[in-house]
């Protein structure tokens, strides 16, 4: 019998893993190599296209996962590697500008995808990447549908400190994009600071906007190898809402 169970799961384990297939590409942006990897769900599609920024911290096994449950709920994602291109250690202090002309080339690439469907793209992004997708949608909003932001900075990591403290970046007082603000209550205070005067400035001015609240969540809750009881529901409450959202502004009827 357990010969019997163990021949089982070995057969269930290819079936399951196939589901999502990621790819690992290379894409030229101006004068470096910028790493992509490209999560695609089961079935034909066209899919709904997602854009993942990683935080500052890289890229690791919690970010591939992550892809990979997006591109189970059927969305087609692309992350793009931003500081391996240009030979960013982890966890930088300033922000490079460079490298947001990485990141809207894998928007480009994304859009032109065969398997993606013809509509305005959602970003999830986690920690600093949410700056770059207010960045971006400042910049490209036609082509962004919404964005999911993990406890995400909403101000240039370069500007002052009156600034860090006090203000948001001028993007804010600009985009249009519907955004979903998913944050710990014990993140860094300046962090939940800063993403809620985000979100009242957004607000203010009709931009579709919410703001998650997790009790007893720390700082990057979602994926963090000492994740608490609570961290667990939260982190998978999180992954539901932002499915939500996006599937809510992203026009799927462009993916039939």
């Amino acid at each position: 019998m357990k010969k019997l169970v163990l021949l089982l799961a070995a057969l269930v384990a290819p079936i399951a893993a196939a589901e999502v297939v990621v790819r690992e590409v290379t894409l030229r942006s101006g004068d470096v190599d910028v790493p992509l990897q490209i999560a695609v769900p089961e079935g034909k599609g066209p899919f709904p296209p997602v854009l993942f920024i990683h935080a500052k911290r890289g890229i690791d096994e919690n970010e591939r996962r992550h892809i990979q449950e997006l591109a189970g709920q059927g969305f087609l994602v692309v992350m793009p590697d931003w500081q391996s291109g240009r030979m960013i250690e982890r966890w930088p202090s300033e922000h490079d500008p460079a490298t947001e002309g990485d990141v809207e080339a894998a928007l480009d690439y994304l859009r032109a995808l065969p398997e993606a469907c013809k509509t305005p793209v959602g970003i999830v992004a986690q920690s600093r990447g949410p700056y770059y997708a207010i960045r971006l949608a400042d910049k490209r909003g036609a082509d962004i549908a919404a964005i999911v932001s993990y406890y995400g900075h909403m101000q240039n990591p370069n500007a002052s400190e009156p600034d860090q403290l006090f203000r948001v970046a001028p993007e804010i007082t600009r985009i249009t994009t519907p955004m979903l603000f998913l944050i710990g209550e014990q993140d860094f205070e300046l962090r939940r600071i800063n993403g809620g005067r985000a979100f009242y400035a957004l607000w203010e001015r009709g931009v579709p906007v919410e703001y998650q609240v997790y009790p007893l969540a720390r700082r990057a809750f979602d994926f963090r190898a000492d994740q608490g009881p609570e961290e667990k529901i939260a982190a998978r409450h999180a992954r539901q809402r932002a499915e939500a959202w996006l599937k809510r502004w992203i026009d799927l009827g462009r993916c039939r």
